[in-house]
């Protein structure tokens, strides 16, 4: 396969009308973009003619962008997001928009309202969510490509895992915001999926950086992640052991984990289990639902039949909740409807100081767990996901409650705004599953690092 490196070093020229037919045929049997509407891009730069595709809730001028909901199906901004100028500026064309649950409510992109994408590595499987078209279109497209997706507890950590890809989750602030329709403010972060490391770098090195259109960004010069790309020849590397003890940890995705911690200790890597109570499921899981549902419902406000997406005609109406109501019952899925009452719940006055401000004081200690942690040790090593992508069927047929358990690896570093990535590291039953490489607050480099030793020193595809 034809690696991002090879295409933005020159080595390597892109057919496009070979690129195109092979993602439309694709597409046809798995389903993971939500549009195709691909442009041409007379630029020049990192990414000259290399495509990209963005998940579904990050705006492209004019473009279909209706984050996997029916509620705005036929939505076009006036405007395309940041992350989609910057990609364009450095000569990248824009293909599509991938396929995601509805505002990024899912964890096996099963809540979709037009398409649920299904796994390339097996078709009944699932591709993970809530970026899951995202990630399938990396395992799929045996052509260079960049997907960007978007995470907010989780959500580009899982479909890279699922689909045997990588993914860079960045610090929350390192990449601007400005066009993503929202699923929560405060824990939102844009990331990068691709086939091998260099490109997940590359690409988060031109998407990342200050927006005065986003006060959320830092200052700074972007470092050049990709050009820093160099192994580790020492590191001190925490596992914790809430993850090792998680329920429902599935034997091959543990053996796979076991065996790269063993991989990197061959190479003079120091390893040791550690103990960070915060990440135990009883306690990440309910703080980070209760804070991200309370900000989902707050954002799907918005959404009422007046400015945005569905309408109908006032005048049938007795009065605007009667409309409101309609709309919203009519508009949105089952999953956005949950949340949207689950968040309003626990908003209310009676109840904010009870839940939404207990949760916020999780996250606060968790956070300092972590910073401690990071004093010893480099990075944090743990299984992407606890299992590996479940039948779609299955799936769909889980309680509310054992879906948002699946979170358990991955929204404690999310809910806390620490970078995180997810590399391949073998196969159970067939199908791929992930090592999860985190570190402290915009250390990218290190963790970028710690996966490319990884990547060249195991034989994971």
């Amino acid at each position: 396969m034809v690696t991002v490196k090879q295409v933005v070093k020159g080595e390597e020229n892109i057919d496009r009308k070979k690129f195109l037919d092979e993602l439309k045929r694709k597409n046809e049997k798995y389903g993971f973009m939500r549009s195709i509407e691909p442009e041409s891009n007379e630029k020049d730069g990192d990414l000259e003619n290399l495509p990209f595709i963005v998940k579904d809730a990050i705006c492209k001028e004019d473009r279909i962008t209706s984050a996997g909901s029916s509620i705005i199906e036929n939505y076009r901004p006036v405007f395309s997001s940041t992350v989609v100028e910057r990609l364009e500026d450095e000569g990248g064309e824009y293909i599509g928009k991938s396929n995601q649950d509805e505002f990024g409510f899912g964890t096996f992109c099963t809540n979709c309202a037009f398409e649920t994408p299904k796994n390339p590595h097996d078709p009944e499987r699932v591709v993970g969510g809530s970026s899951g078209g995202a990630g399938a279109c990396i395992a799929a497209i045996d052509q260079p490509l960049i997907s960007i997706g978007e995470s907010t507890g989780g959500s580009v950590t899982n479909p890279a895992a699922y689909n045997g890809v990588v993914g860079i989750t960045p610090t929350y602030g390192r990449v601007s915001r400005h066009g993503l329709i929202n699923y929560a403010n405060s824990l939102d972060k844009i990331g990068v999926m691709a086939e091998k490391v260099y490109g997940a770098a590359k690409g988060l090195e031109i998407i990342a950086g200050e927006d005065e259109n986003d006060h959320t960004t830092v200052e700074g010069a972007v470092p050049a992640f990709s050009e820093n790309l160099d192994k580790k020849e020492s590191l001190k590397i925490a596992v914790p052991k809430q993850y090792l003890e998680l329920e429902g940890l599935e034997e091959g995705v543990r053996q796979n984990f076991e065996r790269s911690v063993e991989i990197m200790e061959e190479q003079g890597f120091e390893t040791e289990e550690v103990d960070i109570p915060l990440l135990d499921a009883d306690y990440s899981v309910p703080a980070y639902y209760i804070v991200a549902v309370s900000e989902a419902s707050t954002n799907l406000a918005k959404y009422s039949g007046i400015r945005y997406g569905l309408e109908k005609d006032p005048e049938q109406f007795e009065d605007f909740n009667s409309y409101f109501s309609e709309i919203r019952s009519e508009g949105f899925g089952e999953e956005a409807k949950r949340r949207a009452l689950l968040g309003t719940y626990t908003r209310q006055a009676g109840y904010r100081d009870q839940y939404y401000i207990k949760a916020a004081k999780v996250r606060q200690k968790l956070i300092n767990q972590l910073k401690e942690v990071f004093e010893q040790y480099d990075v944090i090593m743990a299984p992407s996901m606890p299992n590996i992508a479940p039948k779609i069927e299955e799936a769909e047929s889980m309680s509310p409650e054992k879906v948002y358990a699946m979170d358990a690896c991955t929204v404690g570093p999310n809910f806390a705004g620490v970078p995180m990535v997810s590399v391949p590291n073998g196969k159970s039953e067939g199908m791929p599953t992930g090592l999860h490489i985190i570190a402290d607050h915009f250390e990218e480099q290190k963790i970028l690092d710690t996966a490319l030793t990884y990547q060249e020193v195991s034989d994971h595809e």
